[in-house]
């Protein structure tokens, strides 16, 4: 697998080991040319048996993903590329949640940075997240937008979570940090920013030389819970707000703002809740 074989992600190899690094300025947004990549590249993997573990993490120090692109409110077809290849019953942003949590590999996100909306989504997918203390943040931004989670958000969140702090994640519409996140259960382990790479390369050189067989029928026993009712009712209240006239104005008011530039980004939710003013 070449290293400029992706337009948005740089992958290297090494001993059963797989890392990927999404580099997509200015802010790591979920594209089009980021939703290809990352699907041809578990596409890619999911057959082959010499990759045991993958690990993401971001060329950006400040923002992992940011979330899906907010520009889809002018081009609301723009994935519809994707959609001979999504299985019945889900959207594309829900099947690519869903290829990455059904991968035969191990996938661990290196969390650094900041990841909201869809970005917070593809993090809950994965079977393990360790965030950097004082650096990474997680949230579900979409309520401020006037929409809720539409890409497995809801499924994963109170499946990890519960319901409860689920519905205060989504409704809250707050940035959690790596040590309340870890706290809910949002992600694996909050970790010294300055120790998570070693931390998790360690952790994932481990779980790739484990003997054979080893890392599929651990996969196997924990076989991720059918969440295809949930999946439905989600993307049916996502589609249903989504074409409210609220949630297109506030769209185009955040990108007006400065939303997914490396400014407004950084306080997204302040920037969002701003409108309402």
């Amino acid at each position: 697998m070449p290293h400029d074989a992706y337009a948005t992600l740089r992958v290297s190899r090494e001993a059963g080991l797989v890392r990927v690094t999404i580099d997509n300025p200015p802010v790591n947004v979920l594209d089009v040319a980021l939703m290809a990549d990352l699907r041809r590249l578990l596409t890619t993997l999911r057959d082959d048996a010499s990759a045991r573990v993958v690990v993401f993490d971001s060329a950006d120090p400040d923002f992992f993903i940011a979330h899906v692109d907010m520009s889809l409110v002018d081009a609301p077809d723009a994935f519809d590329q994707f959609a001979p290849d999504v299985p019945s019953g889900l959207n594309v942003f829900q099947a690519l949640g869903e290829l990455l949590r059904h991968q035969p590999q191990v996938t661990i996100v290196k969390l650094a940075g900041l990841a909201r909306g869809g970005g917070a989504e593809f993090v809950a997918a994965a079977d393990m997240v360790f965030a950097a203390i004082g650096a990474a943040g997680i949230g579900q931004i979409e309520a401020l937008m006037g929409i809720v989670p539409g890409g497995g958000g809801t499924q994963y969140l109170a499946n990890r979570i519960g319901r409860n702090r689920a519905l205060e994640a989504v409704l809250g519409a707050e940035l959690y940090d790596a040590r309340t996140a870890e706290r809910y259960g949002w992600v694996n382990r909050a970790v010294p920013d300055g120790e998570l790479d070693e931390f998790v390369d360690q952790l994932a050189r481990n779980i790739a030389a484990l003997p054979e067989g080893v890392i599929a029928a651990a996969k196997q026993a924990m076989t991720p819970d059918d969440l295809s009712n949930g999946f439905q009712r989600e993307h049916d209240a996502w589609a249903g707000q989504f074409t409210r006239p609220a949630a297109e104005a506030l769209i185009r008011g955040g990108l007006a703002r400065g939303a997914q530039t490396r400014v407004g980004e950084r306080d997204l939710e302040g920037l969002l809740r701003g409108l309402a003013g």
